[in-house]
């Protein structure tokens, strides 16, 4: 049975309900002072009585709940709170350490494996070696009280597949206990560059987080100093531009760890990372070189900065003016001019065209109006300097009418007039979209795709007559 609902009076229903149970006295007897007072009066004495009624309130202190419900919040303390301030960071300091002695060190790895190889329940698989339930258990009681939170029965059932006995790999249970094992070290790692304490970093405790990651990366010992500051705002973008895409200037710890980003960072403790690979990881020297190198080949009168001419030849220099343009009144400048940081995020977009986070960037840069969706104005607006580029390159432009088609039918928007962020991405084509309306190289291999995916399967073809 539900319970009745209680409807609790007003401040006024109490009050309207206390004046009509009063006899009043007639007129002549009462001035109107003495009714406004009276009247004053008794609404200060419903307002204290109501005030006591409700749970918090230093009024309510001697209420039976208020002495049975323990206190849940506690606010942070402000900055010219000293001591409460020191007592909560060695409050902290002293919790990380705890948690820090629970992990399980090198030696107790070691253990680990060696107990795990002899609990093995043959036949292997290939060179696989397999362990069932039973001795999986019987493990978590050699193993100790430090190892028992990963021998669950929710730990053995994620990573049981196909084996047709109900085992487990051993090298699949230890990479997994590894991989745990990493992550809580890391995310006592990064809660301490957490400076408020609250499970986010700024970009100030970021930066400071990667400074001091350098010396412990082979991949970077052949960093100069002076590029160290450039090179920790490179690293740091990519994690705001991703994680923090409504700019808040913080993000989340948990989002940190989640992300591969972190994984491609470690990546550089590989002293045998090959090259190629080394170019695809945006954290590595080579590739942070090569975006700053790109930043200084731009900024022809070098005074540090970018100027709406100089970004007009990022790339092959195909990018229209008008998106240019766009790209200085939306983003931060100074003085009319981008600074790296902007840069890397103009950077990170354009090579990321497909992630939901770079057309939230785009989307942000065509919406003319700020309507918070693209319409025929928008794409007209943008497609007429792809049409001029045609026409000084000798190309007859194409129609807008049929381009404006086109992308509603690729797209499919729910309302037939407006292209909003979430129909770019549930089309998957958001990507396409940018590429017609910003570069002409982009409307390029668009208007040609047949032709380019028809070179492509000669020449695939031909390779194997090769071969």
């Amino acid at each position: 049975m539900s319970q009745p609902q209680i409807k609790v009076p007003t401040l006024l229903e109490l009050f309207r309900q206390k004046k009509s149970s009063q006899h009043e006295l007639p007129e002549s007897k009462h001035s109107e002072e003495a009714k406004k007072e009276s009247e004053e009066a008794e609404f200060l004495k419903i307002y204290s009585d109501l005030k006591k009624s409700i749970p918090g309130s230093k009024d309510s202190a001697d209420l039976p709940s208020y002495h049975a419900i323990p206190k849940f919040f506690f606010k942070i303390p402000s900055e010219d709170e000293l001591l409460q301030q020191k007592l909560r960071e060695e409050a902290r300091a002293v919790f990380l350490q705890r948690r820090s002695r629970q992990l399980l060190d090198n030696d107790e790895l070691q253990s680990l494996w060696y107990l795990l190889d002899k609990k093995n329940t043959p036949p292997a698989v290939g060179e696989d070696k397999m362990i069932n339930y039973k001795s999986f258990k019987e493990a978590a009681l050699e193993a100790g009280p430090k190892f028992r939170p990963f021998f669950s029965a929710t730990s053995f059932a994620k990573l049981l597949h196909s084996d047709p006995y109900g085992r487990i790999g051993i090298m699949q249970f230890f990479n997994y206990v590894m991989r745990k094992t990493w992550l809580h070290q890391t995310r006592i790692g990064l809660a301490l560059y957490d400076v408020a304490g609250q499970g986010y970093l700024r970009e100030s405790d970021l930066e400071n987080y990667i400074l001091e990651l350098i010396p412990t990366l082979p991949q970077l010992d052949g960093l100069e100093k002076s590029f160290y500051s450039f090179y920790v705002c490179t690293a740091v973008r990519k994690f705001f531009f991703f994680l923090d895409p409504l700019r808040t200037g913080r993000v989340k710890i948990q989002d940190i760890l989640a992300c591969s980003f972190l994984d491609d960072l470690l990546e550089l403790r590989d002293e045998e990372l090959p090259r190629e690979q080394q170019e695809l990881n945006w954290f590595s020297a080579p590739s942070a070189l090569r975006v700053y190198g790109q930043y200084l080949n731009l900024d022809k009168d070098h005074n540090g900065m970018l100027s709406k001419e100089e970004l007009g030849k990022y790339g092959t220099g195909t990018l229209t003016m008008v998106f240019i343009e766009r790209v200085f009144q939306e983003c931060l400048t100074y003085d009319g001019e981008m600074d790296y940081k902007t840069y890397l995020d103009f950077v990170l977009a354009l090579e990321n065209r497909r992630a939901p986070q770079s057309l939230q960037y785009f989307l942000r840069l065509l919406d003319i109006n700020h309507k918070g969706h693209l319409n025929a104005f928008d794409l007209n607006y943008f497609f007429r300097a792809i049409q001029d580029q045609m026409r000084q390159h000798g190309q007859e432009p194409v129609s807008f009418q049929d381009v404006k088609d086109e992308i509603f039918d690729m797209v499919k928007p729910a309302d037939p007039l407006k292209l909003t962020y979430q129909d770019l991405v549930n089309s998957c084509q958001g990507d396409t979209v940018v590429n017609i309306l910003i570069d002409l190289n982009g409307f390029w291999s668009y208007e040609n795709r047949e032709v380019l995916v028809a070179d492509q399967s000669d020449s695939g073809d031909s390779e194997t007559l090769t071969i």
